[in-house]
């Protein structure tokens, strides 16, 4: 009976020993780490800048006054559309200098200059031509290879936009081939002026200004009527349908970009547009942002090569967000970039496993500054954690705020 009393006492004590020592553990123990959770994802990956823009007309004309005189006023109003040899307004010429050698002799060489500056131009547009033709054809030639699947997808896109910049620069060749004419037809009216007298041999009464080029009004410098001297401008014409854009970008991005990158346009009232960089500006300047920083920028112009009928109502002038695509990927591994860090020469994530926090070396590729990309160290729908504090461990213990 005294040993089943002792065997007793001696299973109570100890339930009562284990009770209180997991009581005092159970008490001591750290609380757990509150957490923000997100997990491992598959999707489309971007690495690009956006930065704010806007559209310009690619050619723009000032229209001077070929010759000192009168100005009749300007009735056209901008927007007003125009056509190759339009009446702009009228000059009357100043008598003064009419029948002055020199003016004369300068006039006969404006003509010579205007000739040989019309030579060049046919030169250039028979150039531009036999570019335009080469690139259709070697359109035509990829889009039958494609047919086939011969070829990629991209490289069809790259010999499209390559055609729609080779016919672009072509009607700049033509229009300035337009222009070199009409400066000639200007050149030679000053001589006919300079001397005094008209093919019929009749004073001339006024000299008419003309658009060079077909397209619309973009601006007016000069409205009212009055003197003026050769080669004040009156107004500004360009065509508004041959658009590109002009970026100004930070310089420490502009060394990452170079002719032919990808830009998408966004913001502007409109669908979603694929324009390509056309031109990197050689020298910077310098800008204050809205926070009175001083930065160094770069002037990015960009080609659209969306369709016209996309951006039929985009004008000279309007705002639009460019986004440089630098990389892209459709199915890649990825995690919130504030989830990776640095430690030991190593780059790591804390994986959440069973409300325990796993310190996890992992290899990562592209970051855009939120996302990164994990090429090697976790699997899809694994959750990490976001913002992991510094006094974090592996092993921790960790409580979820949010998934």
């Amino acid at each position: 009976m005294t040993d089943q009393r002792s065997v007793g006492k001696w299973i109570f004590w100890t339930l009562f020993a284990g009770l209180v020592i997991g009581a005092v553990y159970w008490a001591a123990r750290p609380e757990p780490v509150w957490v923000d959770l997100a997990p491992v994802v598959t999707g489309s990956f971007e690495v690009s800048i956006t930065e704010e823009g806007k559209t310009r007309v690619k050619d723009r004309y000032l229209v001077s006054s070929p010759v000192a005189g009168y100005l009749h006023r300007v009735s056209l109003e901008i927007g007003d559309p125009v056509e190759p040899g339009q009446l702009l307004t009228e000059v009357e010429p100043m008598p003064a200098g009419i029948l002055d050698a020199r003016s004369r002799a300068e006039a006969q060489a404006r003509v010579g200059a205007a000739r040989s500056a019309l030579n060049s131009a046919r030169q250039k547009v028979a150039a531009a031509e036999a570019e335009a033709q080469f690139t259709a054809d070697e359109l035509v030639r990829l889009q039958s290879l494609s047919s086939k699947h011969f070829i990629s997808e991209d490289r069809l896109q790259q010999a499209l936009a390559a055609k729609n910049r080779a016919q672009a620069f072509l009607n700049s060749a033509r229009f300035d081939e337009e222009v070199m004419a009409h400066e000639l037809a200007a050149a030679r009216t000053r001589l006919e002026v300079s001397a005094a007298q008209s093919n019929g041999g009749e004073a001339f009464d006024r000299v008419g200004v003309r658009s060079p080029v077909k397209g619309a009004v973009l601006g007016i410098v000069r409205t009212s009527e009055g003197v003026i001297q050769a080669g004040e401008p009156i107004l500004e014409v360009g065509d508004p349908t041959a658009l590109e854009v002009v970026v100004d970008v930070l310089s420490f991005d502009a060394v990452n970009l170079s002719e032919g990158v990808q830009v998408r346009l966004d913001g502007w009232g409109g669908s979603s547009l694929q324009a390509v960089v056309q031109r990197v500006e050689p020298v910077g300047f310098e800008d204050v942002s809205a926070l009175g920083v001083k930065e160094q920028r770069v002037q990015v112009v960009a080609d659209i090569v969306s369709p016209a009928e996309h951006w039929d109502t985009l004008g000279d002038g309007y705002r639009v967000d460019a986004t440089f695509v630098l990389w892209s990927a459709d199915k890649v591994l990825q995690v919130p970039a504030s989830s990776v860090f640095y430690a030991d020469e190593g780059t790591y994530v804390f994986r959440a496993d069973d409300a325990t926090a796993r310190l996890v070396p992992v290899t990562v590729g592209k970051s855009n500054g939120l996302h990164t990309v994990i090429e090697e160290g976790l699997g899809e729908g694994n959750l990490v954690i976001r913002h992991p504090d510094r006094q974090l461990e592996h092993g921790d213990r960790v409580r979820y705020r949010s998934r």
